[in-house]
């Protein structure tokens, strides 16, 4: 076996130079293709459909299938134009939406033309799923590319995005003589100036200002380095437990989704319950930090959090949460800390956050050798991959919902969305520095290396395997981040009891889950470490369903694993220098 090369601060997962000077055309080639086509590989996109072309051409059978399904829905759409009229035909009688489909929702779609409209779009989508699905010998994985972008081009077509094809808009333009066709055309203006304004703010966000309406739990800073701030929160109860709890959440996004408004703050609930809660603050990087590499999350962030929390309660085991991408740098640390002897974390907590990534939603479709390496040339440019790149491809995973939705009620009806809370934090997106980044999508993404024990932590492999410590793990239902299933793999990966948790909702939504807030519900379940594996499937028809908030069962977990309740710890380090309140510095970047 080869000796392995050191990795040097400059190289990339594969021993490749980050340098600025390696293949300069190629990578300023690529980084102007990139703007051009939303960060999307054209070459990708172009192999995965000459893989689905080629077979097509080789199938004459499917062929044949493919002609005669859209004859049959051709002759479908014409029998119904002829007797669209007919009273006895009932609305939906061809095809109906699928359920998640909120489009043609409104009682208008089921009046004519609107609903022949409706149906004969959703017969031609139907019919490019089957066209683009089933062939013959095509990789799964440029199947699934297909099938999804001319899923997102027919979209665009849909007859909600056009004000005649739209009965919802055509009444309202009636009934207000067409003033929501101003309003919608004054929403888009602004909308247009907002994003030619450099550096201006998103819609929604001055009804709720961090620090002021948002991130608003009483805290200190307790600790800052080139990369985190630590927020040491103020507690609310005359007792608590004696093991703290370690946030840690994605960079992604800013940290203040678990403690968004008051009522639906995961924070200000847990000091509540009586936890001394400890929450890492994310700096955002610039073009400045391009050799950040994923390492150093876990050096500068979890493990100098762990290391000054020591300091504040020393000697007690700390409980550890982590949201997202947070959660997978948790289980890396966990991991780490396992093979290393370093027994300081009490209980592990993962948010939506995954650690084997073969199964990892549509979110794979935009991971493969082409699109990474067209990724790294587009970050190359400036050191980091934008706000806009990020938030893009999430939108693009949920296109009816965050996209064509609000084209319809923003620009069609006149409408704006009541700003809330999460829709300020959603805006609220932070960029990711080119190294890290570039380790993410190839060793975890692409190499699945986390899962399959080839992850390195200090130049030694690092396996799942290792961790004993209780888990108590969330997945949420309609998850299109880190889908539940891929979550709940977390079973056969760890030799721990694990509590697993599949929460209504989705990536954000379900995890922000207020016990006030009706609406929620979640499956529970607790597997031993030598307990007999159960599937996903089996686990959730048999696994029991609570009609209430998952918070208030994690409370009760957390409880379970904590001791008596004493005096509340110091707050920060004795002697220290005052670093300012909660929420910080880096959280405003």
């Amino acid at each position: 076996m080869p000796e392995a090369r050191p990795i040097s601060l400059d190289a990339g997962t594969d021993g490749r130079e980050f340098s600025r000077e390696d293949h300069e055309l190629d990578k300023a080639f690529s980084a102007v293709l990139a703007r051009m086509t939303g960060g999307i590989s054209p070459a990708a996109l172009s192999m995965a459909y000459l893989d689905w072309a080629c077979h097509l051409a080789a199938a004459p059978q499917r062929q044949i299938d493919v002609a005669h399904q859209a004859f049959q829905a051709l002759r479908k759409i014409a029998e119904r134009s002829v007797h669209f009229a007919d009273p006895n035909r009932q609305p939906w009688d061809l095809i109906k939406p699928q359920p998640t489909d909120r489009r043609f929702s409104k009682p208008q779609w089921a009046t004519q033309p609107f609903n022949l409209f409706a149906q004969a779009f959703l017969l031609g989508e139907d019919w490019w799923h089957k066209a683009t699905t089933g062939v013959r010998g095509v990789d799964p994985a440029n199947e699934a590319v297909v099938d999804f972008s001319i899923r997102q081009l027919l979209d665009t077509f849909a007859p909600s995005n056009f004000a005649a094809t739209n009965p919802e808009v055509i009444e309202k333009s009636l009934r207000s003589g067409g003033e929501n066709l101003v309003f919608g055309w004054q929403n888009w203006l602004s909308d247009l100036m907002q994003v030619l304004q450099p550096g201006g703010s998103s819609r929604g966000t001055p009804d709720f200002v961090v620090g002021e309406t948002v991130a608003t739990a009483p805290g200190k800073i307790v600790f800052r380095n080139k990369l985190i701030e630590l927020i040491q929160y103020a507690p609310t109860t005359e007792m608590v437990r004696p093991e703290p709890v370690l946030i840690v959440p994605a960079w992604i996004m800013k940290y203040y989704i678990l403690d968004l408004s008051p009522h639906n703050s995961l924070v200000k609930h847990l000091t509540d319950q009586g936890f001394t809660v400890f929450m890492i603050s994310w700096r955002n990087p610039g073009a400045e930090d391009r050799n950040l590499a994923f390492d150093d999350y876990r050096s500068f962030g979890v493990m100098s959090a762990l290391d000054v929390i020591g300091r504040i309660v020393p000697n007690v085991p700390i409980h550890a949460a982590g949201y997202c991408l947070g959660g997978t740098l948790l289980s890396i640390t966990a991991a780490a800390m396992a093979r290393d002897g370093d027994d300081r974390l009490k209980t592990i907590t993962l948010f939506a956050a995954q650690t084997d990534f073969t199964e990892a939603g549509e979110l794979t479709l935009f991971i493969n050798e082409s699109q990474v390496a067209f990724l790294e040339d587009m970050m190359w440019e400036r050191g980091y991959l934008d706000t806009t790149q990020m938030a893009g491809a999430f939108q693009l995973l949920r296109s009816n919902d965050l996209i064509w939705s609000r084209v319809s009620r923003d620009y069609l009806l006149g409408e704006r969305a009541n700003p809330s809370d999460l829709m300020a934090w959603n805006a609220d997106a932070t960029r990711l520095p080119y190294r890290m980044h570039s380790e993410y999508l190839r060793k975890l993404f692409l190499n699945n290396d986390l899962a399959e024990g080839r992850y390195q932590v200090e130049g030694k492999p690092v396996a799942l395997s290792d961790i004993h410590t209780p888990m108590f793990v969330v997945g949420t239902v309609r998850d299109h981040v880190a889908p539940w299933r891929s979550t709940y793999k977390i079973h056969y990966e760890v030799d721990a009891d694990v509590t697993f948790v599949l929460a209504s909702g989705g990536h954000n939504a379900g995890i922000v889950a207020p016990p006030d807030e009706p609406g929620h519900s979640h499956q529970v379940r607790t597997k031993a470490a030598d307990a007999p594996y159960l599937g996903p499937d089996e686990w959730q028809k048999t696994s029991p369903r609570i009609d209430e908030s998952w918070w208030p069962t994690w409370f009760s977990w957390l409880g379970q694993h904590s001791g008596v309740p004493g005096q509340p710890p110091q707050v920060g380090i004795e002697g220290s220098t005052d670093l300012g309140c909660a929420p910080g510095d880096y959280v405003h970047t």
